[in-house]
């Protein structure tokens, strides 16, 4: 785990939290550790750690797996506009004040600074600080995940005029389009970035499993 949340969700198996110390670093833990295969499941977002785990197991030898759950993909009644940066985000809201609900994490907010006349309702898991320092901001924090009919109460109590978010896939914080869907919102759609070419690809946990039963693909 990367280590951005204070107090995660415990899980059933061994974990470690923290940084490798990038390529060189990861390199050296799957040779100290004797590693014998790597399934990089990290977040769609996460584009830095997906190449240096690339690098890293190229570089030492050792099978590499990429679990990717699918996109979000647009449905009859879905108002999107599609951008391909927070950059172009902040540009897509517009220079008419907005009542604007921002779901992209503590680190994607800076951003949004450049756009002050606007009032944001940001949601995180971990408190904002200092993150976005703009006059009209309401931080809260909750956790997926989240249903559809509190969403929608949500942005309603709220008085929401447009829903900003990353097409994060999966299906714990996918009640946020759904309500946007339901209330007639325009969504403001992060597309992914980039990851590593020429690593193999499943989309659930349990294909993930079938391939660690021989994840150099010898002949039995």
């Amino acid at each position: 785990m990367a280590g951005r949340t204070s107090d995660p969700r415990p899980l059933p198996i061994p974990t470690r939290i923290g940084g490798f110390g990038g390529v060189d670093g990861l390199a050296r833990y799957l040779a100290d550790q004797r590693i014998e295969a790597v399934v990089d499941a990290t977040h769609p977002f996460a584009a830095v750690m997906s190449r240096n785990a690339a690098e890293a197991c190229a570089r030492a030898g050792v099978p590499l797996l990429a679990l990717r759950r699918p996109a979000w993909e647009k449905q009859a009644g879905d108002r999107w506009m599609e951008v391909s940066s927070m950059a172009n985000a902040v540009t897509a809201l517009g220079e008419t004040p907005r009542r604007v609900f921002l779901t992209v994490g503590r680190l994607e907010l800076s951003p949004f600074a450049a756009a002050p006349q606007h009032s944001y309702l940001v949601r995180t898991i971990e408190p904002i600080g200092d993150a976005l320092p703009a006059p009209l901001v309401i931080a809260i924090r909750d956790r997926p995940p989240f249903n559809e009919a509190a969403e929608r109460a949500l942005m309603r109590r709220e008085g929401i005029e447009v829903l900003v978010t990353k097409n994060s896939g999966g299906a714990a914080t996918y009640a946020k389009i759904a309500a946007a869907r339901a209330l007639g919102l325009p969504v403001i759609v992060v597309s992914r970035p980039g990851k590593p070419e020429g690593v193999r690809e499943v989309t659930t946990a349990e294909e993930a499993f079938v391939w660690l039963k021989n994840p150099h693909g010898r002949t039995p």
